[in-house]
């Protein structure tokens, strides 16, 4: 083989190397996480206004990426000629001027008056002040509470489908970052300020929401639901909310009642209607009705409760809860009891 074509073949390689292999590898992994909220899956106004923008960026920097490649390749497999057939210093400078100053500069004007045209379009609506929920961010677990309606819970948000709903933000310790990737764009948690956002889901479902800020040890494992039901549901689902825990009905949760109120959980777990009025834990009150256990970690079983409960640090390694020692009979008790806290 010539040793012209073995140059050419060799540089054609090192152009797919560099350039190309990355951009598939990139596409291929893309299909490989699971569980994962799909952020151009838009499912309410905000999240919709976010996505065009996006395919918009996208589509230029395709289109960028292309004309380089095109060109470098064209450079590539241009016939090599004498001086004379070279492009004069006139050409070179019309391509520097055109490629690497004037179609860059539009772009970006473009993408700036699109990025302005989807802020101005993502100001919060109207919203009454019966749809108000406030959200703090705790190491590594969600607060959520409804003040209209007196209501507290944890990493799981109850919203009516169809209706704005606004959000007010806070930390209690370190910057977390408030994100439901199908709903809106993210909005930072900060300590001792209060930021407010909004969010509408069009139709009912459940939204994977998660900390985008690092946090510390368990930053991944700060999950929540974000739950849009209708607005009979959603009515009904705040009456019950509102009640305190259910007295219990056996013998066997109301030994694991007893168990409750003689442990060390009260000094950081509420249940409303209890002598257990903890503050630096999730309030218990309505805790069977939740899907998951740790923020989004496990869901909510008998068996992951009680692993949870013993040993919180191999479910979730970091977490500020510690281990809690009981016997077989009195961990079995503590479960009924708990299970009843719907």
């Amino acid at each position: 083989m010539p040793a012209r074509e073995n140059s050419v073949i060799a540089r054609c390689t090192h152009v797919c190397r560099h350039a190309i292999l990355p951009l598939l590898l990139l596409l291929l992994l893309s299909g490989c996480v699971e569980n994962r909220a799909n952020m151009l899956n838009a499912a309410g106004p905000a999240a919709a206004r976010i996505n065009v923008l996006w395919w918009l960026m996208f589509g230029l920097g395709a289109l960028v990426y292309l004309a380089v490649m095109a060109y470098m390749l064209l450079a590539l497999f241009r016939r090599r000629g004498s001086l004379e057939d070279a492009p004069q210093p006139a050409e070179g400078a019309n391509i520097v001027v055109w490629g690497g100053a004037i179609i860059p500069a539009l772009i970006l004007i473009g993408v700036f008056g699109a990025t302005v045209y989807t802020m101005d379009a993502l100001r919060e609506p109207h919203i009454p002040d019966d749809m108000v929920v406030e959200v703090v961010g705790h190491q590594w677990w969600w607060e959520v509470r409804y003040p209209q309606q007196q209501i507290t819970t944890a990493n799981e948000i109850i919203i009516p489908a169809g209706r704005p709903v606004a959000f007010k933000l806070t930390s209690n310790d370190v910057i977390h970052s408030f994100w439901v990737p199908e709903l809106h764009g993210k909005l930072d948690l900060l300590p001792e300020k209060v930021n407010t956002f909004w969010l509408q889901a069009d139709e009912p479902g459940v939204y994977l929401g998660e900390c985008a800020e690092f946090c510390g040890v368990q930053h991944t494992k700060m999950q929540f639901l974000v739950i849009a039901v209708g607005d009979d549901e959603f009515r009904d689902w705040t009456e019950q909310m509102a009640q305190p825990a259910p007295e219990p009905a056996g013998e066997l949760a109301r030994r694991g009642q007893q168990v409750f109120l003689d442990s060390s959980c009260i000094y950081c777990h509420a249940v409303q209607g209890t002598d257990a009025t903890g503050a630096l834990g999730p309030d218990l009150t309505h805790l069977a009705s939740r899907r998951t256990l740790a923020a989004g970690t496990v869901p909510n079983t008998r068996g992951n409760l009680a692993g949870w409960i013993v040993d919180p640090q191999s479910i979730k390694p970091g977490s500020l809860m510690p281990p809690t020692t009981l016997s077989g009979p009195d961990l079995q008790a503590l479960l009924a009891y708990l299970e009843t806290l719907e």
